[in-house]
């Protein structure tokens, strides 16, 4: 859908449980049911609950299991008005907003925008011209050092570390792991971009092997002032990291290390996306059974 997928719009196609069920199960089994018993396809739905009967035998299926509403007593519209919050706010949106919009409780908004994030991940390879660089994400939301503030995590005083690729005009992925050495780069490069792709870098140590390794190596000297050449830049990923400092500092405050993974994959889909007026019906597309 092209433009901004409105709130009005969202109560208009979603206005109960019945029309969120209906489309998940259209969206997840285009083809209808098969019981697994006598694998007849007519089945209709049980009245109450989000399942249906199959026509011959009886036998119930339950078309939510293996997504993330299973097993939620949560009504399907307020996951439909996450998600769609989700979409909307281009820096994220804080488990504390959820609940107060929502009227639930924050153990509640917390889960479900968790489970919305676990939906975010992807892993295509990357190709052509890509932008690699890493990152720390800092301990206290106001820690002082001498030359600025930094902002971020919970957790080690050192930081945590992202690292993040970006396609020219394309994709994004961010990955959370525990140093920047080359021990740890070079096999996230060769795992998740294809033999023969540019890739534009900074100077750091752990991409000097990058010719070697079948790729084109084209970097930045910024130890030297060097940010952008005829030839080279890492400004998209830069911009990137921008977008998650920020989010952190002004919605979520502070961010668990054990949950950095989630809030990075949510940054980077929402990256990918950006030149769509809304994200909303492809995260919701985005949805799979487990």
């Amino acid at each position: 859908m092209l433009g901004k997928y409105t709130l009005k719009q969202l109560r208009t196609d979603f206005p109960d449980d019945q029309a969120c069920l209906e489309w998940l199960v259209n969206h997840l089994y285009p083809e209808g049911f098969d019981c697994p018993k006598c694998g007849k396809t007519p089945h209709h739905k049980i009245t109450g609950r989000r399942a249906y009967a199959c026509g011959k035998c009886g036998h119930h299926t339950y078309p939510l299991a293996g997504t993330i509403f299973h097993k939620s007593s949560t009504a399907l519209t307020d996951w439909f008005h996450a998600i769609w919050m989700m979409s909307a706010n281009k820096a994220g949106v804080s488990a504390m907003q959820l609940q107060r919009e929502m009227g639930m409780t924050y153990k509640c908004a917390w889960r479900m925008l968790h489970k919305i994030r676990e939906m975010m991940d992807s892993e295509e390879q990357f190709e052509g011209e890509v932008e690699i660089d890493e990152t720390f994400v800092h301990a206290n939301v106001y820690k002082r050092s001498s030359a600025r503030k930094t902002y971020g995590l919970t957790g080690s005083r050192k930081g945590q570390v992202l690292v993040g690729i970006t396609e020219r005009g394309g994709r994004a992925r961010i990955w959370h792991v525990k140093s920047a050495g080359a021990r740890v780069l070079q096999p996230l490069i060769q795992e998740n971009v294809k033999l023969g792709t540019i890739v534009h870098s900074d100077g750091w140590l752990a991409y000097r092997k990058l010719p070697s390794m079948g790729y084109e190596h084209r970097w930045t000297d910024h130890s030297k002032l060097e940010f952008y050449t005829e030839y080279s830049s890492t400004q998209n990923i830069e911009n990137l990291w921008s977008h998650i400092k920020r989010g952190i500092k002004g919605v979520y405050r502070n961010v668990s290390a054990q949950y950095l993974q989630l809030y990075a994959n949510e940054f980077a889909f929402r990256y990918s996306h950006r030149k769509k007026g809304s994200i909303f019906f492809t995260l919701l597309t985005s949805l799979r059974l487990s």
